[in-house]
């Protein structure tokens, strides 16, 4: 133990030099709480307690005010293993079983470690500000940063000043420092994260000085933060999300194609547009419909909230037979109640709105119309909202809700809710918006997984099934150039299906060869929604023939990787590992990698380079040194470490495979109630540097809740392995307790197999000199099977 205190120390002094401290705060005392350690300073207070391993929660309560536990974003529970508290005349020690936190008592500083190399420490710590409160720390220099939120920016975001207030951002390009998504949480390319755990406004200041300060501002609230660490960037993903709550898995039919736009007209609009897909034979799942649901016009209606039966007269019918298709209706729902809509006097009555200084509903003008807002804080509100949906799916078949403007976006400082100011609650309506529903499900509809669309939300709001998108968008190519960076940023912040409206939303600007990109690129990425004002169509049913066939060989495509994607749902429900990852996820000291978003990881197989700029004819790829890639329509093969201009094809984006990858694909299909789990093409890519090799596929009904937890899954389990000239294929299964597997047709096919093999045992196959494939077909029967190739 001397040792282990002595080199701390030496750390610790070493630190001290470096960086800055707090000298008007004085050390007075240390104390073990048994549940949490204690220590009194001159003006205050700290509460120190630990979460895992890898997690520190530290609260400054000040003199006079008492200790909230009330968080909105965190679910994990206090570890109850007891830290070890370790003093001496200079230091404190709070010793876990991972993250060290050493206590200098004068000067007076905090400062976390991690298998003895330095995190973070308190620069001021807690202090009062002008029209607020602060929490300052040291940073290094050679830090990169990510997090607060969805932004249009760099990936390194040091050297911002984040406001924390959610907010749209109309038509925005490549350059956005204030968007529908906000977020108190930094994370750092030193593989650690810290998250304000406080719901008002504020700013999140990334050392916008230059002067090595990370600073978080804020009107009021919490004065906690937790500091996370992980051994890499996937653990420390996984960390976090076990600290603010997990995604639930959704529905599988949500990996589908969307028809969406603002907006549907009429039921007679939005059956002829179900049934021109249906006509094109182009695969589709959902179909959003927009406000004109209940109302004729654009302003005025907001707040109905019932079907307008002039335009939509029979919507029953209409929901009822496009589920017969495959086909799932989602509502557009706003937290605005115009004072001329028909819910005006029944919510003002009940005083179910946001109230003014006397107790008044407040009124205000926005684009829409005169308005309230349903204060969801107000449990008769809450209980009434969730009425409102839950009528919508008994009685309709409604099976997906789309939270628009839950900024919100017009959200007056002085008006007032159950809770607290506007101010207070701001950042955290869209929140706790997604939480109505997603509760209400569980009470009501306990097996059915929700669809829960959002634009805005706080830390966590993954818990709540939230999935959000980035926003009202320009239709240019600057609005998609911005998209990959907000998808990457948000995924490691924990809202792992971020997406964009697939070709841009605003504006009405006829690219096809931007559509067309952009649709190629959302293939690879979470949710794959077309979406936009009506002037220029957002549904590649109504564009021109080229652009169409392009687009309807994207949605195929799409289709046939049901099976993986549907797996990196899975293990984004598990583990918070996001479906789509940057590249330093797999060099994490790689400098270059850390401030780079060009290509991307979709998945642990799919290296991804969208072309986001107008008449691209080549592009550099980087590929990881980790592994040889191929192209995953030519088979190409290239050596892993390198950066290589590609030449850009009209009907792909540059996409290859990661040698050794095991991809599962499915059949062709109209939508994904037609998908058949039983009949699988199993792709693997051969490459003698491979020795050994895992894959998998996740399988469910695609429906139930929880159906994990219920043992109602199967997975498949694949590996490979390299022994003497034989290249050795092993399928296994896990079966839950509560399902009950069918036999399978699986057809391995093998890519790279440049000779005929001499040898396989029991197996009809057929070699392809041409292609360099070598195709099997197999009948599994949910027992352990070997296909042993002799090379």
């Amino acid at each position: 133990m001397k040792t282990f205190k002595l080199s701390f120390l030496i750390i610790f002094l070493a630190s001290t030099v470096v960086f800055a401290q707090n000298s008007d705060r004085a050390f007075k005392s240390i104390e073990d709480k048994s549940n949490y350690i204690e220590i009194t300073v001159s003006d205050g207070f700290y509460r120190i307690q630990k979460y895992s391993s890898k997690i520190i929660e530290t609260t400054f309560i000040p003199n006079g005010e008492t200790f909230n536990p009330d968080s909105h974003a965190v679910v994990l529970q206090p570890n109850k293993d007891k830290s070890i508290l370790q003093e001496d005349e200079n230091t404190a020690h709070i010793i876990t079983d991972g993250i060290h936190v050493i206590i200098q008592k004068s000067p007076f500083q905090i400062s976390y470690f991690y298998k003895g190399k330095s995190i973070i420490s308190e620069k001021k710590g807690y202090s009062k500000i002008e029209n607020g409160e602060s929490i300052q720390f040291n940073l290094t220099d050679d830090e990169v940063l990510y997090g607060g939120g969805a932004r249009a920016l760099e990936m390194n975001r040091r050297g911002n000043r984040l406001e924390l207030y959610n907010k749209a951002h109309y038509g925005y390009e490549t350059h956005s420092e204030l968007m529908n998504y906000t977020m108190p949480l930094v994370m750092s390319s030193k593989i650690y994260a810290v998250h304000f755990d406080n719901a008002p406004i504020g700013f999140l200041d990334l050392d916008s000085k230059h002067d090595n300060t990370l600073t978080y501002e804020t009107i009021s609230g919490r004065k906690t933060y937790q500091v996370i660490v992980g051994d890499s960037w996937l653990d420390l993903i996984d960390n976090y999300t076990d600290l603010t709550g997990k995604q639930p898995l959704p529905p599988r039919w949500v990996l589908g194609n969307f028809a969406s736009r603002m907006g549907y007209h009429s039921e007679k609009e939005t059956r002829e547009t179900v049934k021109k897909f249906e006509d094109e034979e182009i695969p589709l799942d959902a179909v959003i419909i927009d406000l004109y649901w209940f109302g004729k016009e654009l302003k005025g209606t907001m707040g109905n909230l019932e079907f307008y039966k002039d335009s939509f007269p029979t919507p029953k019918k209409m929901i009822a037979d496009f589920k017969k298709k495959g086909i799932k209706t989602i509502l557009i729902t706003e937290p605005f109640i115009l004072s001329n809509s028909k819910k005006w006097k029944e919510t003002s009555e009940q005083n179910l709105l946001g109230k003014d200084s006397l107790g008044n509903p407040y009124t205000y003008d926005f684009y829409f119309g005169n308005t309230g807002i349903i204060d969801i804080y107000n449990p008769k509100a809450e209980t009434w909202f969730w009425n409102i949906y839950k009528d919508l799916i008994t009685n309709y078949g409604v099976l997906g809700f789309w939270g628009d403007l839950g900024e919100p976006e017009v959200h007056p400082s002085d008006l007032i809710h159950a809770t607290g100011t506007a101010d207070e609650v701001h950042n955290i309506y869209g929140h706790d918006w997604a939480k109505l529903i997603y509760e209400g499900y569980q009470s009501n509809f306990p097996n059915q997984r929700p669809f829960i669309l959002m634009r805005a939300g706080y830390s966590g709001s993954q818990k709540y099934g939230m999935i959000p998108w980035s926003g009202d968008v320009n239709r240019t190519w600057g609005g998609l150039q911005a998209q990959p960076k907000i998808a990457l940023q948000m995924a490691m912040q924990g809202l792992a299906y971020m997406h964009s409206d697939l070709g841009g939303f605003a504006g009405a600007n006829l690219d096809d060869e931007l559509y067309t990109r952009w649709l190629q690129y959302g293939v690879f990425q979470p949710i794959y929604r077309p979406h936009a004002q009506e002037e220029v169509p957002a549904e590649p049913v109504f564009r021109e023939s080229k652009t169409k066939k392009l687009a309807k060989q994207s949605i195929k495509l799409r289709y046939k990787l049901l099976p993986y994607n549907y797996t990196l749902a899975f293990d984004n429900n598990q583990t918070g590992i996001p479906l789509m990852r940057s590249l330093f996820f797999e060099e994490p000291a790689n400098t270059e990698l850390q401030k780079y978003s060009k290509t991307y990881l979709w998945g642990n197989d799919f290296l991804v380079s969208p072309i986001l700029e107008q008449g691209l004819k080549e592009q550099e790829v980087n590929f990881p040194k980790s592994n040889n890639w191929f192209d995953f329509y030519t088979d190409e093969k290239y050596s892993g470490g390198q950066s290589k201009i590609v030449l850009a094809k009209e009907n792909y984006i540059p996409t290859y495979v990661r040698a050794g990858a095991f991809i599962p694909m499915a059949k062709p299909m109209q939508s994904t109630e037609e998908y058949n789990s039983d009949q699988i093409d199993l792709h693997y890519y051969f490459d003698a540097s491979v020795k050994e090799s895992f894959g998998k596929l996740y399988n469910d009904d695609g429906e139930t809740s929880g159906a994990f937890e219920k043992g109602e899954y199967e997975t498949l389990n694949f590996k490979s392995s390299i022994k003497r000239k034989n290249l050795i294929i092993e399928i296994t299964s896990e079966i839950g307790k509560n399902y009950n597997p069918n036999t399978k047709e699986i057809t391995l096919i093998l890519h790279n197999i440049s000779k005929k093999p001499k040898r396989i045992k029991k197996f009809d196959s057929n070699w392809n000199a041409e292609k360099k494939t070598l195709q099997i077909k197999m009948i599994y029967k949910n027992k352990k099977q070997l296909v042993k190739i002799k090379l």
